[in-house]
C-alpha cells in the first residue's frame, strides 16, 4: 500500500456536519496512528526539502504558518524539522497584543483570521499549512496576513484538497496537497 493509500484509509467522513450538505473529512484517525502521522509529516517535509526550498532565495523556510485549528497540529512539527519559526493564525480575540486581520468567505459562512503584528518580519520566507483546502477562503486570508506583514509567501500546503471546489485557483502562491478528493 502506498503512503497516499495508507493516509486515505485513515480518513473518516461525516455527512451533514457541521451543517446539512457538507461532508466533513476527519483527519483525527491519522493523528491517532503513530505510523500514519509520521507518514503525513514525512511526506510534507520531503516535499518541502526536495521541491519548495528551491523556490526560496535563501534555500530556507523562515516561518511555518498554521491555520486555526488543525494547522496547529501539523505546523509546529514541520517547523521544528525545518528549524523554522511557527506562527498561528487564529480567530478574532484569541491572540494577545497588536494583530492584523483579514476577512474570508468559506463554504458555509464568513469569518475573520488574525495574526500577531510582530509574528513575521519583512522578507522572511513563509509557507502556510492546513489540513484541508475547500474553497480557499481561509488560506487566501492567511496569505493576505503574510503579505500585510511583508513576508514572502512561498507555498500553501494541505493534507487534503477538495479539488472539485477549485480553491487552489484563488491562492496567490503555488499549492501542494497530499490527497486530492474529487467529490
Amino acid at each position: 500500500m502506498s503512503d497516499i493509500e495508507f493516509l486515505k484509509s485513515h480518513l473518516t467522513y461525516y455527512p451533514d456536519f457541521p451543517k446539512k450538505g457538507i461532508v466533513f473529512v476527519d483527519i483525527f484517525p491519522i493523528l491517532r496512528d503513530p505510523l500514519a502521522f509520521e507518514a503525513l509529516i514525512t511526506n510534507f517535509v520531503y516535499h518541502i526539502t526536495s521541491s519548495t526550498l528551491s523556490k526560496t532565495p535563501n534555500k530556507k523556510i523562515d516561518v511555518v504558518v498554521g491555520l486555526d485549528a488543525r494547522g496547529f497540529l501539523i505546523g509546529p512539527i514541520i517547523a521544528q524539522r525545518l528549524s523554522a519559526a511557527f506562527v498561528p493564525v487564529r480567530k478574532p480575540g484569541k491572540l494577545p497584543g497588536k494583530c492584523v486581520s483579514a476577512k474570508y468567505e468559506k463554504e458555509y459562512g464568513t469569518d475573520t483570521f488574525e495574526m500577531q503584528a510582530d509574528a513575521i518580519k519583512p522578507g522572511q520566507t513563509v509557507i502556510v499549512i492546513d489540513d484541508l483546502i475547500a474553497t480557499g477562503g481561509s488560506a487566501m486570508a492567511t496569505g493576505d496576513l503574510v503579505s500585510q506583514l511583508g513576508g514572502e509567501l512561498i507555498e500553501f500546503l494541505f493534507l487534503i484538497e477538495l479539488s472539485f471546489l477549485k480553491g487552489r485557483d484563488r491562492l496567490p502562491a503555488p499549492t501542494y496537497s497530499i490527497l486530492q478528493l474529487d467529490d
